[in-house]
């Protein structure tokens, strides 16, 4: 058993690298093309992972959409959606939120040590909340969803859980989806934040893909030895 799961990133940025404008509503990067790739992707992985913060701020359903996709994988014996998965440091998240309560696949919760008995209080009843350590390593996180049989893990934002991945060297594959305008606000999220990444100006990420949808572009970069193996 490998000792992680294949780790591919996902997301959708403005040219300028914003994930969202600074507003309280929702900013709409991809298209109906786009969407449909990022369903195609969804139900081929054993899990998706997003934040705490993806979670309070966008309330996502992370479901397989398209009823034939889901049929296909109650076929293969897993669940319609692949598992679902978040990191949290306070353990403060809504039990009524969407990501716990759409969808009848498996849901866990990695949460620092020190919130652990509060978030199993919480959410103990909607989900598996798991010991991450103080504060949560993401390694050890990889380490217990390969217990669980997660051969490929999605990770779907937001710029915390990229950064976070990307700094530890434990993406093996990101698509880049670029929508054709700028946000030009500083208060706005990043794909990424400030940190130091294994791919740099003398260790050059490879791009694997480029493919045009639309309006909007995909970009998709091999980012380790692994790219394509599963």
């Amino acid at each position: 058993m490998s000792e992680r799961p294949y780790v591919l990133l996902s997301c959708a940025t403005s040219i300028d690298g914003y994930l969202d404008d600074a507003t309280d509503g929702r900013l709409l990067l991809s298209n109906d093309a786009d969407f449909d790739r990022v369903d195609e992707v969804r139900a081929g992985c054993d899990a998706i992972l997003v934040g705490a913060n993806t979670i309070r701020r966008d309330d996502p359903r992370l479901l397989v959409r398209s009823e034939a996709r889901r049929a296909e994988r109650v076929a293969r014996g897993v669940s319609s959606s692949p598992v679902k998965v978040t990191i949290t440091g306070r353990g403060d998240l809504e039990p009524t939120a969407q990501f716990f309560v759409a969808g009848d696949t498996d849901k866990l919760v990695y949460c620092s040590s020190s919130a652990l008995d509060k978030a199993r209080e919480r959410l103990g009843r909607v989900a598996s909340v798991v010991d991450g350590g103080e504060p949560v390593d993401l390694r050890r996180v990889m380490t217990d969803l390969s217990a669980r049989v997660v051969h490929r893990l999605m990770v779907e934002g937001g710029g915390s859980m990229h950064t976070q991945f990307l700094e530890a060297g434990l993406a093996d594959e990101l698509h880049l989806v670029v929508a054709p305008f700028f946000v030009g606000d500083s208060r706005a999220p990043r794909f990424i934040g400030d940190g130091r990444y294994p791919w740099n100006p003398d260790h050059r990420a490879r791009l694997a893909e480029v493919r045009e949808m639309g309006d909007v572009v995909l970009l998709r970069y091999a980012l380790s030895d692994r790219f394509g193996t599963t």
